[in-house]
């Protein structure tokens, strides 16, 4: 096992992931944010993404879109429509809901505009503080960082934080990951998650970064 991680060792972490990056999938949201420029897409496609596979996510926010990509078009839809659309995402009926309600407090309170700070946008319903970092970072390219599962254990994982929850580690990565890499942080994270570091046996054999990491809590690897 190796010592515990120091804080520069986070650069080298992250350049040596970069080199593999390519090797694996972008993950479904950044994905969907380099093919539909705004961030009421991005938006929408987070919405969609959360409890559902990437493959479901993809095709119901293309159909969703193509009937309507802004907010004023999105309210002209009926629920069975939206939810026609995004079937079989996880929870669609409430997904629809919330999408429509969503619209409409766009329209009304910020002039049909997505807001750009995570204080307005925890302000929608059914947007938490994943969707609202997401928005930030992938829509406007401002200072978000975006922490889900793969973020919060792995980050924990390397010994760079020592936290319980997603949310404690978004605070104490705000606190010491250089703001050079914010932006990236997420998209890097989830696809090394998701193809070496999983939950259960990660492939430590065959990880880039395995010389930096502490390892914390992994029981059984490959």
């Amino acid at each position: 096992m190796s010592p515990n991680m120091h804080d520069h060792n986070i650069r080298k972490v992250i350049q040596l992931l970069e080199k593999d990056f390519n090797e694996w999938d972008l993950p479904i949201v950044s994905s969907m944010a380099e093919e539909h420029s705004g961030p009421f897409p991005i938006l929408i496609s987070t919405i969609l993404s959360l409890r559902t596979k990437d493959e479901v996510t993809a095709k119901a926010t293309e159909q969703l879109l193509a009937l309507a990509a802004t907010p004023e078009d999105m309210v002209k839809l009926s629920e069975e429509e939206i939810i026609k659309a995004i079937y079989p995402v996880g929870f669609y009926r409430n997904k629809a809901k919330t999408v429509l309600h969503i619209s409409r407090e766009l329209i009304d309170r910020f002039a049909s505009r997505v807001p750009d700070t995570i204080e307005q946008l925890l302000t929608l319903k059914g947007v938490g503080r994943k969707t609202a970092n997401l928005v930030v970072a992938l829509g406007y390219n401002k200072e978000g960082l975006c922490v889900d599962t793969h973020v919060h254990r792995i980050s924990n994982r390397l010994g760079y934080v020592r936290t319980k929850t997603p949310e404690e580690t978004e605070y104490a990565l705000r606190k010491k990951l250089p703001l050079e890499y914010w932006l990236r942080y997420n998209t890097l994270m989830v696809a090394f998650g998701r193809h070496v570091c999983m939950p259960v046996s990660p492939f430590c054999s065959r990880c880039p970064v395995v010389r930096y990491c502490d390892r914390v809590n992994v029981v059984r690897s490959r």
